[in-house]
């Protein structure tokens, strides 16, 4: 079982333009007990506070792209950060050219904010942008009309679990209970040598989070988020209008379902949904991707989902 929480939220669900009802994109990665917020769209910040997310613990915010339903929303959160007396530096990982935004929009109202911003350029896929003990963040090149990437979260592998029972038996010191849950076996006083294995129970299987964000149909990646336990990409448009999303580089729910079944992962989530569907044509939407990958959902606002 595991112990420690990979959850996504969705706040934003919409494609271009928002609805009524629907926010453009934004989610918020929850890993033990950090917080990352993937893309920013404009309304991110009201779409925390109504879901009670305590946005001074996020320390770090991935970018995708700057098309405006991607990151509208954050010259406003970092003013409410600034505005709540944010201390803690923030760490804002991008395509090239946000600080210049940034910096442009705060110099004309003459803001110094009360913290520190840490701008990170993106600029190929296949990097490590992030690490820390417990896990370990990619970046994944998108097939898109400007510079736009996805991201892979990947959890590091966990400790063994050591038998109690042995612990017990032996009165195995603590310096050697740390070796056996990295792997060592042990010797007892008497000699007798006892394997990692039968001392110790397997852990969970590392979890992995795709975010592809948006893009055409490719299979580029393919091969780097193979297996992940859940994929989010977007599906703007239903397969009728497979000529119109591939002129605007973006994507299908038959498509998006079609890369979920060759890429093996064991769950998507769909969304980025044109303004044009409303609720009810959504489950037509739903049903086009899961007649191809059964495992599919609609990325909903405040729709939580598990990792793995």
């Amino acid at each position: 079982m595991y112990k420690t929480p990979f959850q996504i939220t969705i706040l934003g669900s919409s494609g271009a333009m928002p609805t009524s009802n629907r926010h453009t994109t934004a989610q918020l990665l929850k890993h033990d007990n950090k917080l990352f917020l993937i893309d920013c769209s404009e309304g991110t910040q009201i779409q925390m506070r109504r879901m009670k997310i305590p946005l001074m613990k996020i320390n770090h915010i991935f970018i995708s792209h700057f098309h405006g339903d991607h990151y509208l929303g954050l010259p406003g959160l970092l003013f409410t950060m600034h505005l709540l007396g944010r201390s803690n530096k923030l760490n804002i990982y991008s395509p090239p050219g946000l600080k210049e935004i940034i910096e442009t929009h705060f110099g004309i109202c003459n803001l110094k904010t009360s913290y520190s911003i840490i701008f990170n350029e993106i600029e190929k896929g296949g990097a490590t942008i992030y690490e820390d003990a417990s896990l370990k963040i990619d970046t994944i090149s998108m097939l898109h009309s400007i510079p736009a990437y996805g991201f892979l979260f990947n959890e590091k592998p966990l400790e063994r679990n050591i038998k109690k029972k042995y612990v017990n038996k032996y009165n195995i010191p603590v310096d050697q209970i740390l070796k056996i849950k990295a792997g060592a076996s042990y010797t007892t006083p008497g000699g007798e040598v006892l394997s990692n294995e039968e001392l110790t129970i397997a852990p969970p299987p590392q979890r992995r989070y795709a975010f592809c964000s948006d893009t055409g149909y490719t299979e580029s990646f393919t091969d780097q988020i193979e297996g992940a336990d859940t994929l989010y990409h977007e599906a703007t448009f239903m397969k009728e209008f497979s000529e119109l999303a591939s002129e605007k580089l973006h994507s299908t729910t038959a498509e998006a379902a079609t890369l979920a079944l060759k890429a093996k992962v064991k769950k998507l989530i769909i969304g980025h949904y044109s303004a044009r569907y409303d609720d009810t044509q959504l489950i037509s939407y739903l049903n086009e991707a899961k007649a191809i990958f059964n495992n599919t959902y609609l990325a909903k606002e405040g729709k939580v989902f598990d990792v793995g």
